[in-house]
């Protein structure tokens, strides 16, 4: 059975963080069940990669209320953690698992992903640091 997810972005890219990490996140919870389904894939390692996978917007959104600047920095902070957790645990999938073809790239794109969310949101927290 091909792995199909009918979740991943067709047209431009997300720029708003919060709706792309959204997005990330409901591409994660469909591999994710796609993956325990359909491979050998561990549940712990699917299990860490749902928690971190829907942890970033989780964050991100708690940033967006913080109750003072170093509050806003933490939670973002908190959330590229997780995203770089997300991006180890697919590296990790790729690397010791053998995927039908089309769950391999959704793997892959969603590692690119993970490594794009993480720029955006490092870039985000370097801007809040800076004096006003």
């Amino acid at each position: 059975m091909e792995y199909s997810p009918t979740s991943r972005p067709t047209q431009n890219k997300i720029w708003d963080i919060r709706q792309r990490s959204f997005a990330f996140a409901v591409r994660i919870i469909k591999f994710c069940h796609a993956l325990e389904q359909q491979t050998a894939v561990s549940k712990t390692v699917i299990w860490q990669l749902t928690k971190s996978g829907t942890s970033i917007g989780a964050n991100l959104e708690e940033a967006q209320a913080g109750q003072s600047k170093p509050d806003f920095i933490a939670k973002n902070a908190i959330s590229l953690k997780e995203a770089r957790e997300s991006n180890y645990w697919l590296r990790l999938i790729l690397g010791s698992y053998n995927l039908e073809k089309s769950m391999e790239l959704e793997a892959q794109e969603l590692t690119e992903e993970s490594r794009e969310i993480s720029s955006v949101v490092g870039a985000i927290i370097v801007n809040a640091r800076r004096p006003a």
